[in-house]
């Protein structure tokens, strides 16, 4: 321990960073940027020929920095997960879906567990990122981790967990100047994790357990589940009394004590507020607890995209056209403003909803040129974002992300019908919010 908390506190440690996306990339730029030598480690073939070509493939992620971590001549990037010997300290940062059924999808840390497993000796840290169900670094990554070699977490090597805080695009606060919340297997697993995250992050906030870590990053996601399902279900109920719901939250947030504004929208998106609440509620159900209140959260949220067509539907029958046959746009396919990020993004349940009424849909969003791959949606993979100039073409244009680079004049003095589910639009006779 002391000599790997040495080579850390030195600058001498080497760092790998397994899972270069939003999460993982931001981690390899900040350790390498203190000097550290980062090995990141990825699947993707692809995100490793452009990193070390200095190319970004996220939006807010500027080539610049790509190129000054390169030009530092201390990342090296590979698909060759035997080079994770070379680490004094792994970094697991891989996606945690959920599956079909709403359960825990573990299949992405057990498979890089098992890469790494081959290849664990005596002297590094593990941390997991990727969120999940308290127990997960104990009883899932812990015995993988081991199943191969005889060494012992605490001892050989080090095991914690810290869970990701990412906000993309965010201009006020980045991976280096949000708290970070540290839980270690042990006693010894959090003095290292702690002297490591110490080196990049403005402040670390220890605590007793992986558990307890675990825990703390599905407390923050489902409190902003649950209030988002509450102010969409007043969004509902204010709809049938002709109350403009983003009337009220505005003046709400005047308040400027115990209350805190929340926004509805066409249904949750995202890698962590739509799938966290579904961790819990599924550990839970293996201590016989109910979890009720999050249960009705998550299926408020997810219910939005219907509530959304179903508005649509009627707002198109009140001025003589049917959704089947013809022409929607979606604007906003990234699932919130100003990114390139389309995960679990609402925009593709509407698409599918409308395409099963009979109607042709197409997209426009300047951040996602082509549709990406979906593991859910593969069928829209590639299919090209279309020029806004086109909507005249368009029987109804649906705002379901609002980027602060989209013309909403053009909008609303080109469109035949606006369905608004942002309140990106000023009122209007051919302007319905949703």
């Amino acid at each position: 321990m002391e000599n790997l908390i040495n080579k850390i506190e030195a600058t001498e440690a080497k760092i790998g960073v397994v899972g270069l996306g939003y999460v993982g990339l931001p981690l390899a730029l900040e350790f390498n940027k203190v000097g550290f030598s980062v090995l990141g480690l990825d699947i993707d073939d692809n995100k490793i020929s452009k990193l070390l070509d200095s190319q970004s493939y996220i939006k807010h992620i500027a080539p610049e920095k790509i190129v000054a971590m390169n030009e530092s001549g201390k990342f090296d990037a590979t698909s060759d997960f035997a080079r994770s010997s070379e680490c004094d300290a792994i970094i697991i940062c891989v996606p945690t879906p959920l599956t079909h059924h709403r359960e825990p999808d573990m299949s992405y840390i057990i498979s890089t567990a098992e890469k790494l497993a081959s290849y664990a000796r005596a002297g590094q840290l593990y941390c997991l990122e990727s969120t999940t169900y308290p127990g997960t670094t104990e009883e899932v990554l812990l015995p993988v981790l081991t199943s191969c070699n005889k060494l012992e977490a605490g001892k050989d090597f080090f095991l914690a967990y810290s869970p990701e805080r990412e906000d993309p695009n965010n201009g006020k606060f980045s991976t280096a100047t949000i708290p970070k919340v540290v839980g270690g297997y042990d006693s010894n697993s959090l003095k290292v994790a702690l002297a490591l995250y110490d080196k990049i992050i403005c402040e670390t906030v220890p605590v007793s357990s992986a558990a307890v870590a675990e825990a703390t990053k599905l407390m923050e996601n489902i409190f902003r589940c649950v209030n988002i399902a509450l102010v969409n279900e007043l969004k509902v109920v204010f709809e049938k009394m002709g109350i403009d719901i983003w009337e009220v939250v505005n003046a709400a947030k005047t308040k400027p004590f115990g209350y805190m504004p929340f926004y509805p929208g066409p249904g949750l998106g995202g890698h962590c507020i739509p799938i966290d609440p579904f961790y819990l509620t599924w550990k839970a159900r293996e201590y016989d607890v109910a979890t009720r209140f999050i249960e009705l959260a998550g299926e408020i949220n997810t219910l939005m995209p219907y509530h959304v067509a179903q508005k649509t539907m009627e707002f198109m029958n009140q001025h003589g056209v049917t959704m089947h046959g013809s022409k929607i746009m979606i604007v906003g396919l990234a699932y919130k403003k100003n990114v390139d990020d389309p995960r679990e993004s609402p925009s593709f349940k509407l698409w599918e909803l409308f395409e099963e009424k009979g109607a042709q849909v197409s997209f426009h969003d300047p951040f996602c040129p082509f549709a990406p791959h979906m593991r859910e949606y593969p069928k829209y993979e590639g299919i090209a974002s279309v020029p806004l100039d086109k909507i005249a073409e368009y029987d109804l244009i649906l705002i379901s992300t609002a980027h602060d680079n989209v013309d909403y004049d053009f909008i609303g003095a080109n469109a035949k019908l606006v369905i608004d589910t942002r309140n990106a639009m000023a009122p209007g006779a051919n302007i319905c919010k949703a």
